[in-house]
């Protein structure tokens, strides 16, 4: 199937899309579950019912992660772990505030492509996507968390130049989605969103009528997993650079 409509805003995940988040979470969580394991059956389970319990009251990010961690372990393991052992957890979720950000193999290489491609491009074409040309498309980081946190690690990207706008918000639902177009001026129709979560990228994109392209990362997090999609509007692809042979 052809698209008719012609895309006006590319929008991009940041978290595990553009670079490594979910792995560095993992270490920490990892970290609580050794300190927890001789008392629970399963701590990967207790994590996930308390970040379940907080996610209404704290949402996404670092903080809200470790409140969680530090939660679970009190709650676990009580009088059992001591103050040296709790700080050595909280030190661990601090040093996620600075993680490097690097960008993914592919990720830089494949933007800067598509701007040079935007660029020269004429409303004709023959890949899958129609563009605009005059004003757009334009590109937004479009991203969910906290926003120092998610403003820091795009500038310690160095991928902040490669966006026309970014855009963080608490969560990723239709109604942000929504709003999304209603701040950037389009019709749901004429946004293709990109990400690698089909929870939070690519269903409420596809619910308004959006486009999506899904990119897989090794790891997900409990709280992303999600039953896989076929939809007319989505693309799968293996890897970043492979969004070239659409757009």
């Amino acid at each position: 199937m052809m698209m008719t409509e012609k895309i006006k805003v590319i929008a991009f995940d940041a978290d595990d899309t553009l670079w490594d988040c979910q792995g560095y979470f993992e270490e920490v969580e990892n970290h609580l579950y050794r300190l927890i394991a001789p008392y629970c059956e399963d701590p990967k389970k207790e994590l996930f019912k308390t970040e379940s319990g907080n996610m209404a009251d704290l949402g996404y990010g670092c903080k809200a992660f470790t409140i969680s961690i530090l939660e679970t372990a009190m709650r676990i393991a009580g009088n059992d772990l001591s103050v040296m052992q709790l700080d050595e957890l909280l030190q661990d979720c601090k040093r996620l505030l600075h993680l490097p950000a690097t960008p993914l193999p592919g990720v830089e290489e494949t933007l800067k492509e598509l701007r040079k491609r935007l660029c020269d491009t004429s409303e004709s074409g023959s890949n899958f996507f129609t563009l605009h040309s005059s004003l757009f498309p334009k590109f937004v980081c479009f991203t969910k968390g906290e926003l120092q946190d998610q403003e820091n690690k795009l500038k310690r990207s160095g991928l902040l130049k490669y966006f026309d706008d970014v855009e963080i918000t608490s969560d990723k639902t239709q109604r942000e989605f929504l709003a999304l177009c209603e701040h950037q001026g389009i019709h749901p129709s004429e946004l293709l969103m990109i990400g690698n979560s089909l929870k939070s990228d690519c269903a409420p994109a596809l619910a308004i009528g959006a486009w999506a392209i899904h990119i897989p990362f090794h790891v997900t997090w409990q709280l992303e997993h999600f039953e896989d999609i076929d939809h007319e509007r989505l693309i799968k692809v293996d890897k970043i650079s492979d969004i070239l042979k659409y757009i």
